[in-house]
């Protein structure tokens, strides 16, 4: 069965990574679309914080329902797992030592393709809160939910 191909981003998201570098952006986007590959169902609650550009994903529209998110950061990006605990983490991938956030650095797209990563992507998907059959109405959207008035962003250097 072919993976469905992610939806594409928001021009607001779009514009959040503009301060990025080409490789970061690239990085961002390309676990975006490892996420909506294993969840095309999820919801994308987008975030231009201080510190990252940061997208939650859920099955219920909720921000404390999210199961998994990616941060951009001026030189790489992380994939997080918010029950990543709870994972059964085989290669020991898994940075982090807090009570449920766990987190992968993708540093290069190459880091991507090991089959480790998908693998925890989807133990995470399973665990995920899902919304009752009675009430899953909503379809899936991305929506920017905050735009932090002070950010820390990377300065671009002309190229």
């Amino acid at each position: 069965m072919a993976k469905k191909a992610a939806p594409p981003p928001l021009p607001e998201y779009l514009s959040f990574l503009k301060p990025y570098s080409a490789e970061v952006r690239d990085l961002a986007l390309a676990t975006r679309a490892l996420v909506f590959e294993e969840a095309p169902d999820a919801s994308e609650l987008i975030y231009d914080a201080y510190n990252a550009v940061a997208s939650g994903y859920t099955f219920t529209g909720r921000p404390s329902d999210a199961f998994i998110h990616v941060a951009v950061y001026a030189k790489w990006v992380n994939l997080g797992f918010n029950r990543g605990s709870q994972l059964q983490d085989t290669f020991q991938m898994l940075q982090g030592s807090g009570r449920w956030v766990r987190h992968i650095r993708i540093s290069e797209l190459a880091d991507l393709k090991q089959p480790a990563i998908r693998a925890l992507v989807k133990q995470s998907i399973a665990q995920a809160e899902r919304p009752a059959k009675a009430t899953a109405t909503a379809a899936p959207k991305s929506v920017v939910r905050a735009i932090y008035p002070k950010r820390r962003r990377p300065v671009r250097q002309s190229s």
